[in-house]
């Protein structure tokens, strides 16, 4: 499958900081923005649902930990991959923020190779957990294969269908929102509205046979069996 770059937003208030992991980040193909506080992560957050999220902790406005606090309670951020920087290195600063729901700290001053080796292991661990196919009950989706299988009988999906239908299953039960499933689907390749998800979403059922994926009226869609 075609992937799309991977986003990631940084948010801390040291202009320098933010221009050398933005260049660092961009060389090796990330799509980056950046945040100088933690209200502006906050709403660039949510306007382009980044892939990784990289707060300091202390930042104006709002510290790292509240930003990820209040991320970590939408739907649409729980899975996001978030790293911490900071300064202070305090046992216990490290452990609240783990507990909050980060997955990585990264200590300033900051090396960037260090920086970027850490950022390519977490991707690389998500994108390893990606690819392994998904079987939940009679339904069978493998990505590397490209093959979606319903009681052993081979479903013909086209590309964006099975790109879908991969993405709700690996998440049963999570409502994804309609902006979501745009970004993480088509991208940045052509532009498409609402009515192109839900034209692939019946094309889907169709084709499949089997009652899988729920319409949650003005919000989005969730797979559950």
């Amino acid at each position: 499958m075609e992937t799309v770059p991977r986003k990631v937003l940084i948010a801390d208030d040291e202009p320098d900081i933010l221009e050398i992991l933005k260049y660092n980040l961009s060389n090796e193909g990330y799509e980056v923005y950046t945040a100088k506080d933690g209200d502006e992560a906050l709403d660039k957050a949510r306007r382009t649902l980044p892939d990784l999220i990289v707060l300091d902790v202390m930042m104006p406005k709002k510290t790292g930990v509240e930003v990820c606090q209040l991320l970590r309670a939408q739907s649409a951020f729980k899975d996001t991959l978030i790293i911490f920087l900071t300064a202070v290195n305090d046992e216990g600063t490290h452990i609240k923020g783990l507990e909050t729901g980060a997955d990585d700290y990264v200590s300033k001053p900051i090396s960037p190779k260090l920086f970027l080796s850490r950022v390519n292991a977490l991707f690389r661990r998500l994108s390893k957990k990606e690819a392994q196919p998904l079987t939940i009950d009679n339904l069978t989706i493998d990505p590397e294969r490209f093959i979606v299988l319903v009681d052993d009988r081979e479903v013909n999906l086209a590309k964006k269908e099975f790109e879908l239908l991969f993405l709700l299953a690996q998440k049963p039960g999570r409502v994804f929102l309609r902006n979501e499933i745009l970004n993480q689907v088509w991208g940045n390749e052509v532009i498409v509205g609402d009515r192109t998800i839900d034209v692939h979403i019946r094309k889907i059922r169709q084709k499949l046979g089997v009652d899988c994926i729920t319409t949650v009226k003005g919000v989005g869609y969730k797979f559950e069996l």
